[in-house]
């Protein structure tokens, strides 16, 4: 018998959030499954889903490979673009879509000799000041790529820093940005790529420039949002009061599972675990369940971490282990060795999960490994 720590992958749920992804935006999405999908698995989710999906988006070149091979025909946007020149034909033959976000990258690109020219999705730093083109580079470049025969067409694009953050002021900042430096280009009708996840859940402003005059802009065929994390279930804006009622909109695509599998009573004032930093205030019921850090679960985890234990919510107690991680069985009578343990999931949020540990869902995602994977698709 394999080791019980499992994760649970729910493509129709995963194909249930790109249609809430889709119908919130408007315009067209890329599902993003770089990473391997967040951890859940690119080819599987990418299936789940093409018959539907606008397209994808990817980091890299090796992760558009892995689904072309798959058999995945719909465009795949290269996020981090190409890093060399080496990569050109590769990107060419695989019909992948390129993101342009530094200098160097148009260079390489318009010295190449293709063999037919590439769709670019040229980067804009509105603000966030990771990669992207300056707003003062941004319009030379534009100009130095249009109409170029390596060029096939060009999406305006560029990536919000704190759209999680409902509060602040910056993502208005950032879109007026972005409005300002390209309102200047002479162009007849372009399309534009803005809203992450986050964005589209939460600021209607970039769902067709909603409340932002349009007659600087230029005419705008299509908006393509790039949703991620929203697409696992996860909502980047689950600590908003005022979006309260979007916490039960997404459906979580990984459930993670174990099993109980030792169980002891401690008596009050004993310890348990590595650095014994858990010690039991009462008689206390300990279950012991395979899946520890090796596998994906957080180690800051902190006593009081929710879970669920054959349906029943209880929490984890002391140091996560390696391979092991120990949970409160006291008011669970019914626990027993063999018990199904929610890590996270239907019952068991992964932002809590995430929040607990000091991280975020997108981490815990991408760290699971070890356990087994099953896939289900109703």
């Amino acid at each position: 018998m394999s080791r019980p720590a499992i994760a649970h992958i729910r493509l129709d749920a995963f194909r249930h959030n790109y249609r809430i992804a889709k119908q919130f935006h408007g315009g067209k999405a890329l599902a993003v499954i770089k990473a391997n999908a967040y951890g859940h698995g690119a080819v599987q989710c990418a299936k789940a889903i093409e018959s539907e999906a606008d397209g994808f988006a990817v980091a890299a070149i090796e992760e558009a490979l892995q689904l072309r091979e798959a058999g995945i025909t719909a465009p795949i946007l290269l996020l981090e673009g190409f890093f060399e020149a080496a990569e050109l034909p590769d990107i060419v033959a695989n019909n992948l879509w390129l993101v342009i976000h530094h200098l160097w990258q148009i260079e390489i690109l318009l010295a190449a000799k293709l063999t037919k020219p590439l769709q670019i999705w040229l980067k804009m730093d509105s603000g966030m000041h990771r990669v992207g083109l300056s707003p003062d580079e941004y319009n030379r470049a534009y100009l130095r790529l249009n109409n170029h025969p390596n060029v096939a067409k060009i999406v305006l694009m560029s990536h919000f820093a704190n759209a999680d953050n409902l509060n602040s002021a910056h993502t208005q900042q950032q879109i007026e940005v972005f409005k300002q430096t390209v309102s200047v280009l002479n162009i007849n009708n372009t399309e534009i790529s803005l809203a992450n996840s986050a964005a589209v859940l939460g600021w209607p402003q970039t769902r067709n420039f909603q409340g932002l005059a349009q007659q600087s802009l230029p005419k705008i065929v299509t908006q393509w949002s790039r949703p991620g994390i929203m697409l696992y279930g996860a909502n980047p804006l689950y600590t908003n009061a005022a979006l309260a009622n979007q916490k039960e909109l997404l459906k979580p695509v990984m459930q993670l599972t174990s099993r109980i599998i030792s169980m002891r009573k401690i008596t009050k004032g004993e310890a348990i675990g590595y650095g014994s930093i858990f010690t039991a205030e009462c008689d206390t019921m300990v279950g012991v369940v395979a899946c520890g850090y090796a596998d994906g679960y957080p180690r800051s985890a902190v006593t009081g971490t929710p879970m669920a234990v054959d349906g029943k919510m209880t929490r984890l107690i002391g140091r996560v282990s390696m391979d092991m991680l120990f949970v409160d069985l006291t008011d669970i009578p019914i626990a027993t060795i063999g018990s199904q343990v929610e890590l996270w999931g239907d019952q068991v949020p992964a932002n809590e999960i995430a929040s607990s540990a000091g991280t975020i869902a997108y981490e815990l995602f991408c760290n699971v490994k070890r356990v087994q994977f099953t896939y289900t698709d109703i």
